[in-house]
């Protein structure tokens, strides 16, 4: 079965940076659009950012300038690189993975998180 696995969530200072990673397995991942979401205390879940199989990308207005999404098809991972946190951040952080043709609005499956804290 499909799994995804996240890794590199953490503490860190306003204005760090951190890396998150997502191993993919159980499945083929180099025709699936890969991404990242993210649910804050209190709130929804919501798009932080996508990586067609193509290597096009998608971000939250929130996000763009400061985070990086990119993929390795050849070792089935995906990566988010956070810039100039803010504590608006913070959140559990999911890799997501959605299979061409897939409807809805939502990704297909979801691994299962990791913290990351924005805080001094």
């Amino acid at each position: 079965q499909v799994q995804l696995v996240e890794s590199g969530g953490g503490l860190v200072q306003p204005g760090g940076s951190l890396r998150l990673s997502c191993a993919a397995s159980g499945g083929f991942f180099r025709s699936n659009t890969m991404g990242w979401y993210r649910q804050a205390p209190g709130k929804q879940r919501e798009f932080v950012a996508t990586i067609t199989s193509g290597g096009g990308t998608n971000y939250a207005d929130s996000v763009k300038g400061r985070f990086t999404i990119t993929r390795d098809n050849a070792k089935n991972t995906v990566t988010l690189e956070m810039n100039s946190l803010k504590s608006e951040d913070t959140a559990v952080y999911y890799c997501t993975t959605k299979q061409p043709g897939s409807v809805g609005r939502w990704p297909d499956y979801w691994g299962q998180g990791t913290q990351v804290t924005v805080s001094s």
